[in-house]
């Protein structure tokens, strides 16, 4: 394992020689930072991330220094110093070279590596931010700090949304899914939210974990498809959630030395299609242990129990891991030297023998073929072209006024009023007017599209060409032209196109589409035929300037003819930078008022009109080099005078050689997408193109030969001096071997005398250790005897213990046992004093319900007299009939009665006896058993009894409801013979005699089958039950 100390260099190397990383730890390099002061100490680093390729990594330290670890390269290099610690990194912009560090003052800053110039400065969190998430286009950038999150746009370094929560509640983690405009946003109680990114809409939420092996989430990972979440906390259980179906569905059980899990992130694989299948936890014992979540297997591990991992981060392609140790190195591992057990293939079967070489390969059979592999691109067709359709300008008097109605309520006749009386429009609202006499579509889309697409070929080096001190302004013109080279082949060869956009991409860096739908204008309405004679200069308008000029001036024409000065130095340099070479800012917007205020031929009239305006120091000039100088430096120049110069002459040109002729009328960029630009020679731009294209590919086909070449030349090189190398070594080798054979010579003499001292030595040590064996033997013995001794003494003070402590527990068991007794004898009484009380209850109520029977029973002979009184009058005979029915009703119904209740007591006092005989019977059993038994034998007899009362209560309600029926019956039997002898009393005796017969009948047939039905029931409730053995 090689170290390496980056100290306070700013640069240098990784590692000095190759790294042969092994397969039992898999570090390529260990990398430090301390310092050279007085007292040295080690700075740790903090943070660490991977950009987009995976060959780079920035890594800063608790000081604010970040350093860049280019690994292909082999490369570091210090890029930036912020004087204070950083809490998160973030490298994959879309600007490869730029990268984002959240400080430990709540400030998040973009940094360039390149430069190292501050980028942006972006303010608003009021906690530590712990995690920046970049979307995949590297657009966007969610910061997330402990009480809320924010969204960031990349491009403007504005924030676009923020998400506050209660301080209850907390974040977890906000991130963006990978490949995916979905951002997931999970929380301290568990709830995990997914939402859309452009309209922040919520998509779905994961229901709860369930509650056998539920967890507080405080790690979180998804694959590269963005279809499994991995989530954990202080548990060694992780949990697998399908995104798709929204439910978990896996939980795998770490083992048990894992108490808890402090990160998660799955490695990338090429071959998976980003379902990625291993995944690496880091646990609190600071080991990552990297598993497979479908085979639930563990493959490898980094770091160990004295060299833990405090933080790690995978690299994008999957092959490198940068790990930050608890003493606070810096570890990069290699996984394919991690995996080289894993992947390595099983052994052939099928063994080869090979002849023997017969002669040494030649240095020609060495050459290998190295083939281009050259990147197919599918043709353009020529049957695809859009035709471009101009509008031209219709004459009537509706649209004019239409023509003259801006979007943003403005007239264009008015703005022109406005524009003649003043000079310039006011500089607080020119960028509003310019926007809205362009009338400007500002197609986000469509200009996102063009900017995806990122930085054309033909701009990459742009800088070099036009070195521009500042960076935001090299970007935007950078992205600007890239834009219009994606729009139209024609501009990435346009020469002149950074010149005619500067002046609007450093008067709109702010906005980019309105710079480039200014420009796009600019050219569609303002540069019409100018691309008729690509790649040469627009020759018919530098023919319109030209008469226009021989019109109003033909001595200065006759001049510039004179000294051989064509339109192309007079008027061409002004067109191809709109004058932005020789004109102020001030001077430059004022003519822009103009320009963009009038016709299209407004900017070829402003030609003329600047060279008529400078007549004067162009008449006096005679040298070409003079000429060419004027025209591309500021000259002492009113920029007022040409602009009514140039008033003037439209005024005045006459209408054959007029501009507004030959040009059209102004035409607005479309709403939502782009016009087709198609105005040039396309077979001039394709041969271009693919000239272009086929010198670059010769140029790669030479540089790959060569450096096949150079190899080739290297490796034979090498084989030389090795073989110079083998024979010198061969002779040393020789030479060492002879005095290697005379020094073994030596020694074997010298190893003969030791030997026999050895011996001696041996000898005398033997006999002092027999000596030694024999006293420690002695002693031995002597010990052990002791030890018994002790050992007997010690067991017969235990048996004399034992002997006293048995007489005691005999004593206290007697006494026991008797106390016992005298406790179940009171119990006895006890029971028998509440089995009395029981019985004259009983009897009690059995008088009660008697006395109340003997009421009703003198109630009713008082309502029977009654009715006598009433019946006065009637017969005699049936008078006395019935009474004497009524009395033996009566009779029978007392006699029943007296029967059921004397029945009932004698029943009652045969279970009273019964129940006191099995009482007895087992109070004398369980005299001589045990507490327990005692206890159960007095619960079962209360069960019993509870039981006997219920079967009691059942049949004393059964005969208080027979009673009841009984007594229901005279009762209706009196009111209904009452009734009768009001209404009826004139019938006949012999009716009545046979009604009473007949309802005597019945009521003696009733009380007959009550009597039968009590006594059968009485029979088997009095059954005497049989007494339980013991």
């Amino acid at each position: 394992m090689q170290s390496t100390d980056v100290g306070n260099k700013e640069s240098g190397k990784i590692w000095h020689r190759k790294p042969s990383p092994a397969a039992r730890d898999g570090i390529i390099v260990n990398i430090i930072h301390t310092t050279s002061d007085y007292l040295p100490k080690v700075l740790r680093f903090l943070n660490v991330a991977f950009d987009s390729s995976g060959d780079c990594l920035i890594a800063g330290d608790h000081q604010g220094n970040i350093y860049v670890f280019d690994l292909s390269g082999n490369r570091f290099n210090l890029v930036q110093r912020t004087a204070q610690a950083c809490t998160a990194l973030a490298f994959n912009l879309r600007r490869k070279s730029e990268f984002l560090v959240a400080l430990a003052d709540y400030s998040i800053k973009c940094f360039d590596t390149v430069t190292k110039e501050l980028i942006s400065w972006m303010r608003g969190h009021e906690s530590s931010v712990f995690s920046i998430s970049v979307h995949a286009s590297g657009r966007y950038a969610i910061t997330t700090s402990s009480d809320t999150a924010q969204l960031w746009d990349l491009d403007t370094f504005q924030r676009k949304r923020k998400l506050n929560i209660l301080q209850s509640v907390g974040i977890q983690k906000v991130f963006f899914l990978p490949l995916s405009n979905t951002i997931l946003s999970c929380f301290k109680d568990n709830s995990i939210f997914a939402w859309e990114c452009d309209t922040l809409f919520c998509k779905y939420q994961l229901p709860p974990p369930p509650e056998s092996s539920s967890i507080l989430y405080k790690v979180f990972a998804v694959t590269r498809d963005g279809r499994i979440l991995a989530a954990g906390g202080k548990s060694n259980h992780l949990h697998l959630w399908c995104l798709e179906a929204k439910q978990l569905f896996r939980i795998i059980q770490m083992p048990t030395k894992v108490r808890a899990i402090r990160y998660l992130e799955f490695l990338p694989d090429s071959f998976d299609a980003g379902s990625n299948q291993v995944l690496g936890v880091l646990s609190q014992d600071g080991i990552m242990r990297f598993i497979n979540v479908q085979t639930c297997k563990l493959l490898f591990e980094i770091g160990s129990l004295d060299e833990g991992i405090s933080s790690s981060v995978i690299s994008p392609h999957g092959r490198f891991i940068a790990s930050i140790m608890e003493n606070g190195s810096l570890n990069i591992y290699s996984v394919q030297a991690l995996t080289q057990e894993i992947n390595k293939p099983p052994p052939p079967l099928v063994k080869v023998i090979e002849d023997l070489p017969k002669s040494k390969l030649s240095s020609g059979d060495m050459k290998m073929k190295v083939t281009s592999g050259r990147v197919q691109r599918p043709a353009k067709s020529r049957e695809n072209q859009i035709q471009t359709r101009i509008l031209k300008q219709d004459l009537t008097g509706h649209f004019e006024n239409k023509e003259n109605e801006l979007s943003d309520g403005l007239n264009k006749k008015r703005l022109q009023i406005l524009l003649k009386g003043y000079g310039e429009y006011p500089t607080k609202y020119r960028m509003f007017i310019w926007r809205s006499l362009l009338q400007l579509p500002e197609n986000h889309t469509a200009f996102s599209s063009l900017i995806d697409k990122g930085i054309h070929v033909a701009f990459l080096n742009l800088q070099k060409k036009y070195p521009i001190k500042s960076t935001k302004l090299l970007r935007v013109l950078q992205r600007t032209l890239s834009a219009l080279a994606h729009w139209s082949a024609i501009f990435s060869d346009t020469p002149y196109l950074p010149l005619l956009a500067f002046p609007f991409v450093k008067l709109f860096q702010n906005n980019q589409l309105i710079c480039f739908e200014v420009v796009a204008t600019l050219i569609i309405n303002w540069c019409q035929h100018w691309f008729e004679y690509f790649p040469n200069p627009p020759i018919n308008i530098l023919s319109m300037i030209e008469n226009i000029l021989a019109f109003h001036d033909k001595e200065l024409l006759q001049h510039f003819r004179d000294h051989d000065i064509t339109s192309q130095v007079y008027a061409w340099p002004l067109l191809e930078t709109v004058f932005s070479e020789v004109l102020t800012r001030e001077e430059w917007l004022k003519l822009f008022d103009n320009v963009f205020s009038n016709h299209p031929s407004f900017l070829l009239l402003t030609v003329v009109a600047y060279n008529i305006c400078s007549r004067a120091p162009l008449l006096n000039c005679s040298l070409k080099d003079d000429f060419e100088y004027f025209f591309h430096h500021r000259n002492n120049l009113d920029i007022s005078v040409v602009i009514r110069e140039v008033y003037h002459l439209m005024d005045t040109t006459p209408a054959d050689i007029h501009p507004d002729n030959m040009l059209d009328v102004f035409v607005a960029l479309t709403k939502g997408q782009y016009p087709v630009f198609n105005q040039y020679p396309k077979f001039i731009v394709d041969y271009q193109t693919q000239e272009r294209e086929r010198i670059r590919n010769d140029e790669l086909d030479y540089l790959r030969e060569r450096q096949t070449v150079e190899n080739m030349q290297a490796e034979v090189d090498q084989q030389r001096v090795e073989d110079e190398a083998w024979y010198q070594k061969q002779e040393l080798l020789r030479k060492a071997e002879e005095t290697r054979r005379e020094m073994l010579l030596q020694e074997e003499e010298k190893m003969i005398q030791q030997r026999q001292r050895l011996a001696a030595v041996k000898r005398e040590l033997k006999v002092k250790e027999m000596h030694l064996q024999e006293a420690a033997r002695r002693r031995f013995l002597k010990l052990q005897q002791d030890q018994r001794e002790m050992e007997l003494r010690r067991l017969e003070d235990e048996i004399e213990r034992k002997v006293h402590m048995r007489d005691q527990e005999m004593a206290s068991a007697v006494k026991d046992l008797e106390m016992r007794h005298l406790e179940l004898e009171a119990q006895k009484r006890l029971y028998e004093k509440n089995l009395t009380r029981n019985q004259e209850t009983v009897a009690k109520e059995i008088r009660e319900d008697v006395d109340a029977y003997r009421r009703k029973v003198n109630l009713e002979e008082h309502t029977f007299h009654r009715l006598i009184e009433m019946d006065q009058t009637q017969n005699q005979k049936t008078q006395k009939l019935i009474e004497e029915n009524l009395a033996k009703a009566e009779q029978a119904c007392l006699n029943t009665d007296w029967q059921i209740q004397a029945l009932h007591k004698q029943r009652c006092d045969d279970l009273q006896r019964n129940e006191c005989y099995q009482e007895m019977a087992k109070l004398l059993q369980k005299n001589r058993r045990k507490e327990i038994e005692v206890l159960n034998a007095m619960m079962e007899k209360e069960a019993k009894k509870w039981e006997e009362a219920e079967e009691k209560d059942f049949r004393l309600k059964s005969e208080k409801k027979a009673s009841a029926l009984s007594d229901a019956s005279r009762q209706w039997f009196l009111e209904k013979e009452i009734n009768d002898a009001l209404e009826h009393t004139e019938v006949s005796l012999n009716q009545r005699k046979i009604q009473w017969d007949t309802m005597e009948q019945d009521l003696l047939e009733r009380v007959r089958n009550l009597r039968q039905r009590l006594t059968a029931q009485a029979r088997n409730s009095c059954q005497t039950p049989h007494l339980l053995a013991t």
